[in-house]
């Protein structure tokens, strides 16, 4: 029969384990290292893109407007979103680094959530920045000034942190006596809790209601801003200011349908999608982490002409050299 002090030690010690087991994809394991290959190139192409984006944004003079300081911030919030998790995702798949400390888990957690809803919060500022350019063009520097710029991403950024730090308090408040292997490839926080052996309830409701209706919250602000911005679009007397104002609009909307479409669908499928099999969750979730950041700086440099003419002058000028 163990000794009470045996007993007091085991709980304590079981409360927050020192590590948590990693699996990857399950069922797949055996097609780990191929699958890492994708992934790898992927997340290549997202650092390389968004880097080029951010170095151009700063460089260019004729960049620094609103619209390009959210465009960067945009970039470096997707870094942060796809370094979250791929390089730990990678570490799984080639080297069999499947585990991963409790602190190192929060953090992951952590910085792929705090990630996700500053990309969203981001993306109302940029339709706000577009609302204000097309539809009051002649205010636009009176009212998108640096000081009100500023204030705008301390906001945003203030309240995604407020909405995912609870996440953190929510985990670290429960016991994890069962066991500790985690059905995929990161941490995030209903995977995590339900490890627990306590009731989960408070986090099942923060976890999924909150951040799902700042989502929504944030959608619907955009549409708005949309209708108002094709009101004014469709008011504009010449054919070419109206290809002009559609041509500025047209990357940031590619870029809101790229974020909200996978992202609705792959919270409401891990929420309520009990057919959809494991695997397919689990990978569509870690392409949603790797492919929008790859696929931004794509986009804006394919349909923003100034993004675009500075692209060729740099990799000209490099190839003249």
């Amino acid at each position: 029969v163990p000794s009470w002090s045996a007993m007091i030690i085991f709980n304590l010690s079981s409360y927050n384990p020192r590590n948590f087991i990693l699996m990857g994809i399950p069922g797949l394991e055996q097609f780990h290292v191929w699958i890492g290959i994708p992934f790898c190139i992927i997340y290549i192409i997202a650092i390389m893109g968004n880097c080029i984006l951010l170095y151009l944004i700063a460089v260019e003079r004729s960049l620094h407007e609103p619209m390009f300081f959210f465009l960067s911030m945009l970039a470096m919030t997707d870094l942060i979103l796809s370094t979250a998790t791929v390089p730990k995702t990678l570490g799984i798949f080639w080297l069999g680094a499947r585990e991963i400390t409790f602190p190192g888990c929060l953090t992951q957690m952590f910085f792929l959530h705090f990630s996700f809803v500053l990309d969203s919060a981001i993306l109302m500022a940029m339709a706000f920045d577009r609302y204000v350019a097309i539809c009051s063009p002649l205010r636009y520097t009176t009212i998108l000034t640096p000081k009100t710029i500023i204030k705008i991403v301390v906001v945003i950024a203030f309240r995604s942190f407020c909405i995912i730090l609870p996440d953190v308090f929510l985990l670290t408040r429960l016991p994890f006596c069962r066991t500790r292997i985690i059905p995929h490839t990161y941490c995030e926080h209903i995977g995590v809790a339900r490890l627990a052996c306590a009731d989960i309830s408070i986090n099942i409701w923060y976890g999924f209601c909150v951040p799902v209706m700042t989502l929504i919250s944030d959608v619907i602000l955009i549409a708005v801003s949309y209708t108002f911005i094709l009101c004014a679009v469709f008011r504009l007397p010449s054919r070419d200011a109206l290809q002009k104002a559609l041509g500025t609009c047209g990357s940031h909307v590619c870029v809101i349908l790229m974020f909200y479409t996978p992202a609705f669908f792959s919270i409401l499928a891990h929420r309520f999608g009990h057919n959809v099999s494991r695997t397919f969750h689990i990978i569509f979730a870690n392409l949603y982490t790797v492919i929008p950041p790859a696929l931004n700086p794509i986009v804006y440099g394919v349909k923003t002409k100034q993004i675009r003419d500075k692209v060729k002058l740099l990799f000209s000028a490099k190839g003249m050299k």
